[in-house]
C-alpha cells in the first residue's frame, strides 16, 4: 500500500495542494494564488475556470516536488472555504462563483431580518441568513437576476467544484453544507421547510447529493489524471469545510477543544455534543456523525494584514524580510499603551453588518507605522474575541486554544492572541493545517486510521505554546470596550455611507 495523502485546501485567495505521509510530514506543497473580480461593488466573484486550472498547476506540480509516483498517493481530500456560492448550469458547466466575502445581499439580510426569517431558520440550520451566506446569495440571485439563476443546475460550494472536477461526482458534505445553513444540522439531512424560509423551495432539486466528511464519493477519473498527473481511479473523499478541516489539522477533535483560525475570515469554534446552545450562535457545523462544531466567523481576520501590506509594504525589507515579517517587526517594537490608536477590521462588513467598514480611531502625530500596524494585529484580536465572547455566552466553553491560519505564522501575533482572548495559545507544526484536515479525512476514509480523531493524533505535532501576560489583561480589557463603543456609534454612518445621496453638479458658469 502506498505511504501518502493529499490534502487540497481551496480558499477565497488561494488554492494548495500538499502531501503528506502518515505521519503527519509534509512531503511537497505547492500553491497558487487566484483573482477576485469586483463587477460592482459589495460583489466579489471569481473564475471557475481559473480556480481549476489553478488546482490542476498545484497538484501536478506537487507531485513533481515530491518526486514520487502518483499511485502512491493513496487518496485525497479536500477542503474549501465555505458560503459565497459555486454554481453549475444545466449541462454540468461552469457558471459562476460567488466567494465569501461577496456582500451584494446585505439589503435583503435586512429585509429578512425584519420579517423574522432568522426566527424559522435558526431552530432547524443553526443560523440566520448572513449576506455571504448560501442560500442567502441564491435567493438574491433568483430576485436580482432571474436569467442568471434559471440557467442553474447544481449549487456547490468551493471544494465541492474541485471534487467534481476530479471525479465528476455531483456531491458535497455535511460539514460544508451545515456551514452554509443549507441542512437540518440534528438531523444531516436536507430540509424542503428550510428551503421554502429561504423563499428556496423549488430548488432542492439544485442541491448535490450529500456525504459524510470521510466517505468515498469519487474517483479520479481518466480525463482528471491526464490533467493533474494523479493516478486514474485514486480514492477521493466528501471532504471538509476549511475551517472544520483546519480544526482537524491542528490537533483539535474533543469536545470543549476550541479553534482560532486567523485567516481570510476570523473564525473561532467549539467541538460541542449537541447543538442545542443556550443562545443563538452565527453557525453550528457537523464535525463528525456524532458531534457538532460550533461557531462564530466574519470576514474580519487576516486579511486586513494582507491589505495593509499589500497597499503599503509592497516590497521586501533591505535584509531579506518579508513584508508580513517587517510589518511584525515594527509592532513588536512598540510598547503598549492606552492612547494606541484602535482599528475596525470590517474591511468586507461585519457578522451582522454588511455596511460596516474598517477605520482607524485615535492616531495622533506622535504615532508611527508600527503603532498602525499594532493596531491593525490587535483589532483583528478583538475581532475574535467578540465571537469567542458570543460562543462562551451560549455555554461553548474552553480554556485553551488552537491557533491555526496565517496570523499563526508570526512570532508576535498568537502572543497578542493570548493577551487579549485571556487563555494560553497553541500553534500547530503544520502550517498547512487545513490541507493536512483533509488529507487526514481521507486516510479515515480508506481505513488507514480508525477514525478522524485517531487520524490527528496519528498526524498533528505541537509547535509553540503562548501564555497569556496577566499584567495586560485590564489594558486590553479597556481597549476591547472601547472597540465595541466606537462600533456601535459608527454604526449609523457606516449604514449613511452605504447609500450615498446622489452627486450635485453645479451648473457651469
Amino acid at each position: 500500500m502506498g505511504e501518502y495523502l493529499l490534502g487540497i485546501d481551496a480558499g477565497n485567495t488561494v488554492i494548495k495542494a500538499v502531501i503528506f505521509d502518515r505521519r503527519g510530514n509534509e512531503i511537497a506543497m505547492a500553491a497558487e494564488e487566484g483573482h477576485s473580480h469586483v463587477p460592482k461593488p459589495g460583489h466579489v466573484e471569481r473564475g471557475l475556470g481559473e480556480l481549476w486550472r489553478h488546482a490542476k498547476v498545484v497538484i501536478r506540480a506537487c507531485i513533481e516536488r515530491a518526486g514520487i509516483p502518483a499511485s502512491e498517493i493513496v487518496a485525497i481530500g479536500c477542503a474549501g472555504h465555505g458560503n459565497g456560492l459555486y454554481a453549475l448550469d444545466r449541462g454540468g458547466e461552469p457558471l459562476l462563483g460567488i466567494q465569501s466575502l461577496d456582500t451584494r445581499a446585505a439589503g435583503l439580510v435586512e429585509e429578512w431580518q425584519a420579517e423574522g426569517v432568522g426566527e424559522r431558520t435558526y431552530p432547524v440550520a443553526g443560523q440566520r441568513p448572513w449576506p455571504s451566506q448560501t442560500p442567502t446569495l441564491l435567493a438574491w440571485l433568483k430576485r436580482h437576476r432571474p436569467d442568471l439563476f434559471a440557467r442553474i443546475g447544481t449549487v456547490f460550494l468551493c471544494k465541492d467544484f474541485v471534487v467534481n472536477r476530479l471525479t465528476g461526482a455531483r456531491v458535497s458534505e455535511v460539514s460544508d453544507m451545515s456551514g452554509a445553513g443549507l441542512i437540518d444540522v440534528a438531523a444531516r439531512r436536507y430540509d424542503a421547510a428550510l428551503m421554502k424560509a429561504y423563499g428556496l423551495g423549488e430548488c432542492l432539486g439544485l442541491l448535490p447529493d450529500l456525504a459524510e466528511s470521510a466517505d468515498i464519493v469519487g474517483r479520479v477519473s481518466e480525463d482528471a489524471a491526464a490533467q493533474t498527473g494523479l493516478a486514474k481511479g485514486t480514492p477521493v473523499v466528501g471532504g471538509l469545510f476549511d475551517v472544520v478541516a483546519s480544526a482537524i489539522g491542528s490537533g483539535v477533535t474533543r469536545t470543549g477543544a476550541a479553534s482560532i483560525i486567523a485567516g481570510t475570515w476570523s473564525i473561532n469554534q467549539v467541538i460541542i455534543d449537541q447543538p442545542d446552545l443556550s443562545s443563538p450562535l452565527f453557525m453550528s457545523a457537523t464535525f463528525d456523525r456524532k458531534r457538532y462544531m460550533a461557531i462564530e466567523a466574519s470576514a474580519t481576520s487576516a486579511a486586513n494584514l494582507e491589505w495593509l501590506v499589500r497597499e503599503f509594504f509592497p516590497h521586501d525589507a533591505s535584509d531579506g524580510r518579508s513584508p508580513f515579517d517587517l510589518c511584525c517587526q515594527l509592532a513588536a517594537e512598540v510598547e503598549p499603551a492606552a492612547n494606541d490608536p484602535l482599528y475596525h477590521p470590517f474591511l468586507y462588513g461585519a457578522q451582522q453588518d454588511g455596511n460596516a467598514r474598517a477605520g482607524f480611531y485615535g492616531i495622533a502625530g506622535w504615532h508611527t507605522k508600527g503603532h498602525l500596524v499594532r493596531a491593525v494585529l490587535e483589532g483583528v484580536a478583538f475581532g475574535h474575541r467578540q465571537h469567542i465572547a458570543t460562543l462562551r455566552a451560549a455555554g461553548a466553553l474552553f480554556d485553551e486554544a488552537v491557533l491555526s491560519g496565517g496570523g499563526s505564522r508570526s512570532l508576535i501575533w498568537p502572543q497578542i492572541f493570548a493577551d487579549v482572548l485571556g487563555v494560553p495559545v497553541t500553534v500547530a507544526r503544520s502550517r498547512e493545517t487545513g490541507a493536512l484536515g483533509a488529507a487526514i479525512a481521507a486516510g479515515a476514509g480508506i481505513g488507514l486510521f480508525a477514525d478522524i480523531a485517531a487520524g490527528a493524533a496519528a498526524m498533528v505535532q505541537t509547535e509553540r505554546y503562548y501564555r497569556p501576560n496577566t499584567a495586560l489583561s485590564a489594558h486590553y480589557d479597556r481597549r476591547f470596550t472601547l472597540y465595541g463603543e466606537i462600533a456601535a456609534a459608527m454604526a449609523p454612518i457606516w449604514r449613511r455611507l452605504a447609500t450615498p445621496a446622489p452627486l450635485v453638479r453645479e451648473a457651469a458658469e
